[in-house]
C-alpha cells in the first residue's frame, strides 16, 4: 500500500513542479506591464480609425460607420482613443444572395448578408505599412413575406448591423494579435 501512495505523491509532486516551472511563461492578453511599458489596451487606444471610402448617403456608407464605430468600441471602449501610433484603412464589398426562394411567388424567404473586408494597419511614426489582412462575414435573415415590406427592411438592416459587429471583432481580435506578438 505504501508504494502506491508513493507513486501518487511522486505524480502530484511532478505536476506541481510543472506548473511552477511555467507560471512565469504565462500573462494575461490584456493585463497591465510592471516594466512601465504600454501594455495591449493602452496599444489598441493608440490605433486611429479613418471614416471609410464610401459615397455619402449610401447603404455601403452607412455600414461603413457601423463598422467603424464598433470598431471603436472595441478598441477605446468608453474612452477616446490616446494620440494615434497607427492608423488603419479599412475597405469592404458587400454581397447579398437568395437561400430560399417561395414557389408561388418566387419571392425569397431567406437570404444571405455579406461583407468582405481588407484593412491595413500603417505606423504613423514612418507611414509604413506593418499588418495587412482580410476578413469576412456571412450572415442570414429570413423574410416574414411579400406584404410585410417594413419587417423586410428591418431584417435586412440588421443582418448588416450584424455582419459590421462580426467585422469590427476579427478585426479586432487581430489587431490585439499583432500587439502581443508582433506578427
Amino acid at each position: 500500500m505504501s508504494l502506491v501512495r508513493f507513486r501518487i505523491a511522486a505524480r502530484l509532486l511532478a505536476v506541481a513542479a510543472l506548473a511552477a516551472l511555467t507560471a512565469g511563461c504565462f500573462q494575461p492578453m490584456y493585463a497591465e506591464h510592471t516594466d512601465g511599458t504600454p501594455g495591449l489596451r493602452e496599444k489598441l487606444m493608440g490605433v486611429e480609425i479613418p471614416p471609410v471610402d464610401k459615397p455619402n448617403a449610401s447603404r455601403d456608407a452607412r455600414i461603413g460607420v457601423e463598422i467603424r464605430n464598433a470598431l471603436a468600441f472595441k478598441l477605446y471602449g468608453d474612452a477616446t482613443g490616446l494620440p494615434p501610433t497607427h492608423r488603419l484603412v479599412l475597405r469592404f464589398t458587400t454581397t447579398r444572395s437568395s437561400l430560399m426562394v417561395d414557389p408561388n411567388t418566387a419571392l425569397p424567404t431567406s437570404e444571405n448578408y455579406g461583407i468582405d473586408a481588407q484593412y491595413n494597419l500603417i505606423e504613423i511614426a514612418t507611414n509604413r505599412s506593418v499588418m495587412t489582412g482580410s476578413t469576412f462575414s456571412r450572415v442570414s435573415y429570413d423574410i416574414p413575406g411579400s406584404i410585410q415590406r417594413f419587417a423586410r427592411s428591418r431584417a435586412y438592416r440588421d443582418a448588416e448591423d450584424r455582419a459590421a459587429r462580426e467585422i469590427a471583432e476579427n478585426i479586432q481580435t487581430r489587431l490585439a494579435s499583432f500587439f502581443v506578438a508582433g506578427t
